[in-house]
C-alpha cells in the first residue's frame, strides 16, 4: 500500500489511545502502510472491543499506561523512540463528563499537556498530530461551518476539556516547540461512525446493541443534526497531516485543522436511522414519550474544512449512503459471524483506499 507517498513505511509510530475505536482503526491502517507501530493506552474500553477482536496486541508494541501518568508515558517514549506521535487518548463521552468532570479534564487537558511535555524533550520525535474535537468550538447554533479561527468554548465538561487541550497545544507550540526540530499540529473532527464502536451513549453502538438483541432502538433526539462521517475519513486527514509534517511542509506547523464531511452528510439522527434500517431489514427504532433535546447537546454542528483543502489538498470522500453502508455492513457481518474481524476491517480499509484512488484523493498518491 503506497498511500501517503510511502512516508510511513518502516517509520516508528506511537499512537496513544490505540485500544479505542478510532485508535484501533488508525493502528490497523498504519500496519497496512508498513509502519512499525506502538500504542500507549490505559486498558481497553470494554467488551466487545475492536482492538481485541483485531488481535492488535500481538501485532504492535503495547504499552499499558494512563496518559495522566507523565513518567510512564516518558518511559514509553524513551523505550520505543517514535518518529511521529498520534495522540488520541481521551475521555471521549459527553455524558460521562458530567458524571466525572475531574477525570475528563485531567485526561483530556492534562493528558495533552504531558504528551507535549514528553515530545518537546525528545529531539528524535519529528512530528506529532494531537487530536481534539469539533466540540472545542463555542456552540453558536449557526448554519455555517466552524472555522479554525472561531472562538473556542465549552458548555459541558467534555467540550471544555477539549477547548483546554487546544489552547495547551497552541501555547506549547509558541512557547517551546516552534523553535525545535519537532513539528506539531492539532486535528479536529466531528461525530465519527463505523464498525467496531461499542461505546455507551453513542447512537450507532446503542442501536446495534438493541438490534442484535432483537429490540427496538430508543432514540432521544431524532431531529438533531450531526456531521456524520465514517471513521476512515478523519483518519485519512490525520495521516495526511502527519505525512506533511514529516515532509516539513510549510504553513501547517503549529496549526489546527478541521476534518469533517461535506454538507450533504450533515443529516438528522432520523435520516441516519432510516438509512441504517434500509440496510438492516427488520429492525426498528422509537422515541420515548416526553423526549426533548437535552440542554447540553448541540442541535446543529458542522465544520468548515477549507483550510485542510488549501494546505493539505484534503477533502472528505464518502457520500452519506457510502458512510452508512460501510458502517452497517461491518456490524451485520460481525453480528452474523461472517468471517473474522481482522479481515473484515482490513478489507474495508482496502475498499476505502481503492475508492480514494478512483476519486483521485491526494493521499492515495502522495
Amino acid at each position: 500500500m503506497n498511500s501517503f507517498g510511502g512516508v510511513f513505511a518502516n517509520r516508528r509510530v506511537l499512537v496513544t489511545g490505540h485500544t479505542g475505536f478510532k485508535g484501533s482503526w488508525l493502528v490497523m491502517w498504519l500496519l497496512e502502510l508498513g509502519a512499525e507501530v506502538a500504542g500507549y493506552a490505559n486498558g481497553t474500553p470494554g467488551s466487545p472491543c475492536h482492538f481485541d477482536l483485531l488481535g492488535l496486541k500481538n501485532r504492535v508494541r503495547h504499552f499499558e499506561g494512563d496518559v495522566r501518568n507523565r513518567d510512564a508515558f516518558a518511559r514509553a517514549l524513551d523505550e520505543f523512540r517514535p518518529e511521529i506521535v498520534f495522540h488520541l487518548a481521551a475521555q471521549a463521552l459527553v455524558r460521562r463528563s458530567f458524571a466525572d468532570p475531574v477525570t475528563t479534564f485531567e485526561t483530556n487537558a492534562l493528558g495533552t499537556l504531558y504528551v507535549l511535555e514528553g515530545i518537546r524533550d525528545r529531539p528524535w520525535i519529528a512530528a506529532a498530530v494531537l487530536i481534539t474535537s469539533d466540540k472545542t468550538y463555542r456552540n453558536q447554533e449557526w448554519c455555517w461551518g466552524y472555522r479554525e479561527t472561531d472562538a473556542l468554548g465549552g458548555g459541558d465538561p467534555y467540550s471544555g476539556s477539549k477547548s483546554c487541550a487546544d489552547i495547551i497545544v497552541s501555547s506549547y507550540f509558541h512557547s517551546f516547540i516552534r523553535h525545535s526540530g519537532t513539528r506539531v499540529a492539532a486535528a479536529r473532527a466531528g461525530n465519527v461512525i463505523g464498525g467496531g464502536d461499542w461505546a455507551a451513549d453513542r447512537l450507532v453502538p446503542d442501536c446495534v446493541r438493541a438490534w442484535a438483541a432483537g429490540q427496538a432502538a430508543v432514540v432521544r433526539n431524532p431531529q438533531s443534526t450531526r456531521p456524520w462521517q465514517h471513521v476512515l475519513e478523519p483518519l485519512s486527514g490525520y495521516l495526511r497531516l502527519g505525512a506533511e509534517l514529516l515532509r516539513n511542509a510549510e504553513g501547517i506547523n503549529g496549526e489546527a485543522f478541521n476534518f469533517g464531511p461535506d454538507a450533504e452528510v450533515n443529516q438528522t439522527v432520523e435520516q441516519l436511522l432510516e438509512a441504517m434500517i434500509a440496510r438492516w431489514p427488520g429492525v426498528e427504532w422509537s422515541v420515548p414519550g416526553g423526549s426533548e433535546q437535552s440542554a447540553d447537546e448541540a442541535r446543529l454542528l458542522k465544520l468548515s474544512c477549507d483550510k485542510a483543502l488549501f494546505y493539505l489538498d484534503w477533502r472528505p470522500m464518502l457520500r452519506f449512503a457510502e458512510t452508512v453502508a460501510l458502517t452497517v455492513d461491518w456490524y451485520r457481518a460481525w453480528h452474523e459471524g461472517r468471517g473474522g474481524v481482522f479481515e473484515l476491517s482490513r478489507n474495508q480499509i482496502g475498499q476505502y483506499v481503492q475508492l480514494g484512488e478512483t476519486r483521485e484523493a491526494v493521499w492515495s498518491r502522495h
